[in-house]
């Protein structure tokens, strides 16, 4: 059993903190965000992530898992203490670390004792010597430090599952020690641990996320073709998974990739290269990729629509994905706005996700149903693929649409029963 603080109580720290104590050890989550720690404390979870909400409650009730908005508090008896701040990104693409630079600050400032000081937050390569330097510059007499990266590979709508049963665990360390309570603190998981060093360690995330990125963007690109060619997309990407060589994974062709992750890590990459002296036009065409992606639903739609002004529209999801009330660099407020632009009308639904949207989006209604947003509309857009679109009654949709016009960005809907359906109906690359 170890003593954890997790500096951060967003979607990494929230749930690392509490499946950490799902393991047995005793973790204090710290966040600055005083009402979200009051929040937490009223077990009022700052987002929505499948599962989550019963762990957190059972471990705060036997004692492991607690909340706090002071780092002195939270780290006083801990040995791990994990960094999971924000590193969002610049105007040019490089991460900003100004939170990771306070939290180094602030820990140098209270912190005695060894400490094992470990990157969660995804941060380009040589952080952790910036963060060293940092604390060594003003730490006090009895501070015994290393520094370490532990980066994250959780999918928001499966955290806990990436987090429980990961392919791999990727430990950059600097010392035996720091290698050995972080191999321990892992081996419940009984998964392969890869120890390596810390700048090896953060380069892995971002070579990792982008790769993924890539496969998006690349299927993508097949499904232009397809379009043009008449072929299938979906066939196309069961035939490569199939090779043990490339895998299925990553491969549904669609409106492009989103959320907080994907974007942020390929621009900070390509960033980072540059500082580095290495030019990366693979990835800029990955960027270039998905941003014309958006644009595919939009043209669709106006081929289906001809004129779109004073038209209205019904969009079926707003998160990036499904599974999650993200709305960071989802490709629906860009479609939205774009339509917005166009002059039409925009009603929208989504199970989780409408309040996360209100302040992107003010300026469309909000339904309670997807029925409800269908209602009255010239066309229905499917631009997140929540099981509960793949089940819609789709004789009472045609009922409530003026016109039987479907565009599936997601792909969710097989083109030749929706015909059969009597709709008009284009999905991407097939």
């Amino acid at each position: 059993m170890a003593n954890i603080c997790v500096i951060g109580a967003g979607h990494v720290g929230l749930v690392s903190g509490a499946c950490f104590a799902e393991l047995g050890n005793n973790v204090v989550c710290v966040d600055d965000d005083v009402r979200k720690i009051e929040g937490l404390n009223k077990n009022v979870l700052p987002f929505y992530e499948p599962g989550l909400h019963g762990m957190v409650q059972q471990n705060v009730n036997m004692g492991r898992l607690s909340f706090s908005a002071s780092i002195e508090e939270g780290i006083g008896g801990c040995e791990i203490i994990f960094i999971a701040v924000g590193t969002p990104q610049k105007s040019d693409g490089e991460a900003d670390l100004a939170q990771v630079e306070n939290v180094a600050n602030r820990i140098s400032s209270v912190a005695r004792g060894y400490k094992l000081i470990v990157e969660k937050s995804t941060v380009p390569i040589r952080t952790w010597e910036w963060i060293s330097k940092t604390i060594a510059m003003s730490c006090g007499q009895g501070l015994d430090f290393e520094i370490a990266s532990n980066p994250e590979f959780l999918r928001e709508g499966s955290a806990i599952e990436d987090f429980m049963r990961p392919d791999r665990i990727v430990l950059g360390v600097q010392s035996e020690k720091g290698a050995k309570l972080l191999t321990d603190l892992y081996q419940p998981l009984n998964v392969p641990i890869l120890v390596t060093d810390v700048s090896t360690a953060e380069l892995i995330k971002h070579a990792s996320n982008s790769f993924l990125a890539l496969k998006i963007s690349y299927i993508n690109a097949v499904a232009a073709i397809c379009d043009k060619a008449g072929a299938d997309v979906t066939k196309v990407a069961e035939g490569m998974g199939l090779d043990k060589r490339i895998g299925k994974s990553f491969l549904n062709a669609g409106i492009g990739y989103g959320g907080y992750c994907f974007p942020k890590d390929v621009a900070a990459f390509i960033k980072m290269a540059e500082e580095l002296g290495y030019d990366f036009p693979l990835l800029k065409d990955v960027q270039s990729i998905n941003n014309t992606q958006r644009q595919q639903v939009v043209r669709k739609l106006r081929d289906k629509l001809w004129n779109l002004k004073g038209k209205t529209v019904s969009v079926l999801g707003l998160s990036y994905k499904p599974d999650t009330d993200d709305m960071r660099e989802a490709p629906a407020v860009y479609i939205i706005h774009e339509l917005i632009e166009q002059g039409v009308n925009i009603k929208a639904y989504d199970p989780q996700a409408m309040e996360a949207a209100k302040t992107l989006l003010p300026d469309i209604e909000y339904c309670q149903s997807a029925y409800a947003a269908a209602s009255g509309c010239d066309a229905l857009l499917i631009l997140t693929e929540w099981d509960e679109f793949k089940n819609l009654d789709l004789s009472k949709i045609k009922q409530l649409l003026k016109q039987p016009v479907i565009i599936d960005g997601r792909n969710i809907f097989d083109p030749r029963a929706m015909k059969e359906h009597g709709f008009i109906y284009a999905g991407i690359g097939r």
